[in-house]
């Protein structure tokens, strides 16, 4: 007699959730046990590279806060009032923003959010004015965490957030892209620069927001350093091939007089680092021991 047909809600085989969830039966104590669990899970192909990237993502957000990814006030591509149509319009086609916080005076006193494609009534309306245009700016503390901004973001379907020093100051700016670019890696299109200036960005802390793909030729000519190493060329490669692994978010090193701490990975290599001279990193951890 042939095997009676399995039933329904019979499974031969347990599906990736339910594998997952036996692998995480020991209940992690804390979050580096639990990520050191994701990554056995990886090992064992469970979960794949970009699955994990993306997990570490999610979790890594709720550490971050504003200040951590926004856009530096002086690098802000904004919008004079003052400025007409004519003056301005040349300057939204270059840089191929969607949005542009408009000012008045200086970049303290922003009236309000631009888009871009707001700006084709200008040549509809000839009674056309910036001001009638503006969006409401929204204003966020540079403390907010990543994912309590997230959340704004989708509830309110708003695409950007203007950050506000403690002194009430404009410090940057962050937008819906920055906080799901620390989730699935770089968002990029036709538009993004590849300018080798955009590699290596400040804040005002004194630390840079460096990018991987840095060539280590850029990066001494930046800091002052003499790094060399003949198996790679980048920043990125510089720090995995200094650890022997790909390190994961989060993870801090200190190589020569640099502090180096990652703040986008995934499995398979370093994308976003932050970078800091090693006495500036050391005065800033006994600030916090005080």
């Amino acid at each position: 007699m042939p095997d009676p047909l399995p039933s329904p809600e019979r499974k031969d085989h347990p599906s990736l959730l339910e594998r997952i969830s036996s692998l995480l039966m020991r209940e992690p104590e804390d979050r580096v046990q639990l990520l050191e669990m994701l990554h056995q899970a990886h090992e064992r192909d469970l979960l794949d590279a970009d699955a994990l990237s993306m997990i570490e993502g999610v979790m890594q957000v709720s550490e971050l806060s504003a200040r951590d990814i926004m856009v530096p006030r002086s690098q802000m591509d904004v919008i004079d009032i003052e400025q007409s149509p004519e003056q301005f319009i040349p300057f939204v086609i270059e840089t191929a923003h969607s949005r542009f916080p408009v000012i008045e005076e200086d970049r303290d006193h922003v009236l309000g959010i631009l888009l871009a494609k707001d700006l084709l009534r200008h040549y509809h309306d000839q009674d056309f004015d910036v001001r009638d245009m503006l969006r409401p700016a929204v204003f966020i503390p540079e403390s907010k965490r990543l994912n309590v901004l997230l959340r704004d973001f989708r509830a309110n379907r708003n695409h950007i957030a203007i950050v506000i020093d403690e002194y009430g100051g404009v410090a940057g700016l962050v937008t819906i892209e920055d906080v799901l670019e620390q989730i699935v890696g770089d968002i990029e299109d036709e538009h993004d620069s590849e300018d080798e200036e955009d590699n290596i960005m400040p804040d005002r802390e004194g630390r840079y927001r460096v990018r991987a793909l840095t060539e280590l030729e850029q990066f001494n000519e930046v800091f002052g350093t003499h790094y060399e190493d003949p198996d790679v060329d980048t920043i990125g490669g510089f720090v995995t091939d200094h650890l022997g692994r790909v390190p994961r978010r989060g993870e801090a090193i200190a190589v020569g007089p640099m502090r180096f701490e990652v703040l986008r990975a995934d499995a398979r290599q370093v994308h976003l680092l932050m970078v800091e001279p090693l006495h500036l990193a050391a005065g800033r951890e006994e600030e916090s021991r005080a």
